[in-house]
């Protein structure tokens, strides 16, 4: 990552234990996950791109019968996953560069993609647009203006930024992606402002 967003990785390594422990895990989000695997088949494989300690997303997911492969730059949170969900597929890795020779029938980037600096988030449509197969689900979280935000996680600074809604349209539209449904900051997700979206036949 470039510029404030250098540090997003080494922080969650650092204070992993403590997000997993603090992660809310009565599943808020269940109804936007359900609008997500509406559009995925039964049993359909799904990528998770910071997928965290895999609870509480990737977990129903697993538990609703879909298969799962996570990536997250913790290795320390990937390794939760790996002794929660053994029999499923994942990876210290960077969604930026991490690659397999496969495509997905859901590709999931909650709370992960908006840590992105803004070029890097224009950099990351082709890629969505690599791994969805056709018909594909794609759901991800920005923020709600454009810009850079700073919050704060184990008192120490934590970086996010957002494109306009104009552009997420126009960058999906370009990489064969159309908009099922977006909300602004949802009052019954936290305050979340979601993107999901379906990747067209070619």
């Amino acid at each position: 990552m470039a510029g404030e967003d250098a540090n997003i990785a080494a922080l969650y390594e650092r204070h992993a234990l403590a997000f997993d422990e603090l992660r809310g895990k009565n599943l808020f989000e269940k109804p936007w996950l359900d609008r997500f695997t509406r559009l995925v088949a039964p049993r359909g494989h799904i990528l998770d791109l910071g997928c965290g300690a895999a609870e509480p997303l990737a977990a129903s997911l697993i538990k609703s019968g879909f298969r799962v492969t996570g990536v997250d730059t913790s290795e320390t949170l990937i390794g939760l996953c790996r002794t929660r969900f053994p029999e499923r597929a994942w990876f210290v890795g960077d969604m930026r560069s991490f690659d397999l020779p496969a495509q997905f029938d859901g590709i999931l980037a909650w709370h992960s993609f908006f840590h992105l600096n803004r070029n890097d988030q224009r950099a990351m449509f082709p890629r969505f647009a690599k791994f969805a197969a056709p018909g594909a689900a794609l759901m991800f979280t920005s923020g709600h203006f454009e810009g850079e935000a700073m919050g704060e996680f184990g008192g120490e600074p934590l970086f996010h930024a957002s494109l306009g809604a104009d552009e997420y349209r126009a960058l999906l539209g370009e990489n064969g992606f159309e908009v099922v449904e977006q909300v602004m900051q949802d009052p019954g997700c936290g305050g979340a402002t979601v993107w999901l979206a379906r990747k067209m036949a070619a």
